[in-house]
């Protein structure tokens, strides 16, 4: 059994965390931390665990926990990672990190955009940026840190990476509109995110300055093999989880000045994703939900073309709790240590 050990296990995605690995096969949780809890039972603090989860939180001490177990989660807050981690601590243990802390490999941008100082850039370099179906080949038994991406970053790049990728699309014409659930904030007590803030209310927030936009960015400018800069407007809805974004570009045109078709443009997601079990691309007509993927983790991607602008209006939906962190998470866990990619995931999502 591969020992697992929780960094901010009682945080909505470390619960998510807790409840996807109840059901792995191959792994077992034996330090659950919380900076918040520490010595009460876990069950008390997320009842759904009771009689299924009967140990007691623990602290946040990583490098005690890098002696006791294969693998440490960190389901926490900007900074806290990197101010942690040493060479000893990864000599140790492998590492997959729910936090922006070492996902972008510019530390000059990642302290703009995040306002704090990066306490390790030097192992920016070696961190995997965890997004399976981009990365699968990097992220292996000699990788020792993952980059888990965010739940926005997740569902946008995964949407737009093929026509990015083929070149089908102008970068410099994207448009991310993305919608999420109140979890995606965090479980912690914020006047914004009280109930009265939020139920029958939708608000835009961090309008051109959202953190996880150079992310997008960056991954999507990978993909090009170009500069991706984007407009990224994220919006909070009164829902408990998912993701959507609705993504805009203007469509290249062929040589002879047609848009692709709808044939051709559906024949290059297949390619990407006929063969990937967490992404599902809808059949025409079909615009994704997030309430077709909650609990689970599959992201469903559709598309439209718009002849009369000559753009394509890009559409994906999941859920921010699982393929945007926790079941993410999970499944570079299982390409870490040579398991079945789907082992522990294999969801049906919740309906009604």
């Amino acid at each position: 059994m591969i020992r697992v050990g929780i960094i901010g296990a009682t945080g909505y995605a470390g619960g998510e965390l807790v409840r996807l690995l109840a059901n792995h096969r191959e792994a077992e949780i034996v330090w659950y931390g919380s900076r918040s809890y520490i010595d009460k039972r876990y069950s008390e603090v997320y009842q759904n665990m009771f009689q299924i989860v009967e140990d007691v939180c623990r602290d946040d001490n990583l490098a005690q926990l890098a002696e006791q177990v294969d693998v440490i989660f960190t389901a926490t807050p900007q900074g806290f990672l990197a101010g942690l981690l040493t060479e000893e601590i990864l000599s140790r243990v492998k590492i997959v990190d729910l936090s922006a802390d070492y996902r972008i490999k510019d530390v000059a941008v990642y302290e703009k955009w995040y306002g704090i100082e990066h306490k390790s850039p030097q192992f920016i370099p070696e961190a995997v940026y965890g997004l399976c179906e981009i990365n699968r080949g990097q992220i292996t038994g000699k990788t020792r840190l993952v980059a888990n991406p965010g739940c926005y970053t997740t569902c946008s790049i995964l949407t737009a990476y093929p026509l990015v990728k083929e070149g089908l699309i102008d970068v410099d014409t994207l448009i991310v509109d993305a919608k999420s659930g109140t979890s995606g904030a965090g479980r912690g007590a914020k006047v914004p995110n009280l109930f009265c803030e939020v139920n029958e209310n939708m608000k835009a927030y961090g309008v051109a300055s959202h953190r996880h936009t150079p992310e997008i960015e960056e991954q999507l400018g990978y993909a090009g093999n170009c500069q991706v800069t984007i407009s990224f407007t994220p919006h909070l809805v009164p829902m408990n989880r998912g993701i959507l974004v609705t993504e805009y570009a203007s469509l290249k045109r062929k040589a002879d000045g047609a848009l692709p078709s709808n044939e051709e443009i559906r024949a290059v997601y297949e390619k990407y994703y006929a063969a990937e079990k967490f992404v599902r691309v809808l059949e025409k007509g079909v615009c994704p939900e997030t309430k077709w993927v909650e609990g689970s983790n599959y992201v469903d991607i559709n598309f439209v073309i718009d002849g009369r602008t000559g753009r394509i209006i890009m559409m994906g939906a999941l859920d921010n709790l699982v393929k945007g962190a926790a079941g993410q998470a999970v499944q570079n866990m299982n390409l870490l240590f040579g398991l079945k990619e789907s082992e522990g995931l294999e969801l049906v999502p919740c309906f009604p």
